[in-house]
């Protein structure tokens, strides 16, 4: 069996597509219908290009000969198993290639809680960082004379997001305009900290995995992942009709509301 990799993706594609193009047709697209026709093929043979490489970098093997003439044959008619065989091979792959991902983000997870934990356990020695009852932590970086929000309040904020390892996955400044949002709506780490803000103030914290999406992937975000955000409180509201969620932007708030998975 032959095993796929980078090198070899652009030879199987053009070989695939060599083969297709002979088999139909011996000259290059000229017409609308010969053109659209291919564009088909050249579509089917890129999925299934983008699918063997997604495959091979799990660790699966592929004969890519027989991806080669299973296409053939299934365009001639002619494959050589019955549909419910081809679906019986097709599930028996993904469960490896699920058991293969399963182990992957537990992995990734279990990296990730450990860094967090280990932020956390550093910047806890900061003498400027305050720690909660339920393991938030965070620091004043400029503190404002305005309002407290309370829990049901609308606020709107303005804030950065990082991961532990200084990477940047959101920005409000760079997108020039801040969140509004209901603070219930909201991951359980923004809801408890941004009551402890006045209106006008800078807080720094740092959310645990558990006060913020938990086991959830999010975006660019891995499982298990503590958080660090800087955050602006603009604006408190009192709740009314045109209370909203944040919404993800970029990375964005969105993924921060609803409780555990998300600052949204």
């Amino acid at each position: 069996m032959k095993k796929f990799t980078r090198n070899t993706l652009a030879v199987v594609t053009s070989f695939s597509l060599f083969i297709s193009a002979h088999s139909l047709a011996n000259n290059e697209p000229t017409t609308d219908l010969q053109k659209e026709s291919y564009s088909i093929g050249a579509s089917v043979g890129n999925y299934i290009s983008n699918q063997i490489f997604s495959q091979t970098q799990m660790g699966a093997e592929v004969d890519v000969d027989m991806v080669v003439q299973g296409a053939i044959d299934a365009l001639k008619g002619q494959q050589k198993f019955t549909d419910e065989e081809v679906l019986t091979y097709l599930n028996k792959r993904a469960e490896f290639l699920n058991a293969v991902r399963t182990a992957e983000i537990e992995k990734i997870a279990q990296k990730s809680m450990a860094d967090g934990q280990a932020y956390l356990e550093t910047n806890k020695s900061n003498s400027d960082v305050v720690v909660t009852k339920s393991g938030l932590q965070y620091q004043v970086l400029k503190q404002g004379e305005g309002r407290i929000p309370n829990p049901e309040d609308v606020v709107t904020v303005n804030y950065k997001g990082f991961l532990v390892d200084g990477t940047q996955f959101d920005d409000s400044y760079e997108r020039g305009e801040p969140n509004r949002f209901a603070l219930i709506s909201v991951i359980a780490g923004w809801q408890e900290g941004i009551t402890l803000m006045p209106e006008g103030s800078i807080y720094k914290f740092a959310i645990p995995a558990a006060l913020a999406y938990g086991n959830d992937t999010v975006g660019m975000i891995p499982p298990s992942s503590t958080l660090v955000f800087e955050v602006e409180l603009v604006k408190v509201e009192e709740p009314g009709e045109n209370a909203h969620g944040m919404g993800l932007s970029g990375m964005g708030m969105g993924g921060m509301m609803g409780g555990k998975g998300s600052p949204h």
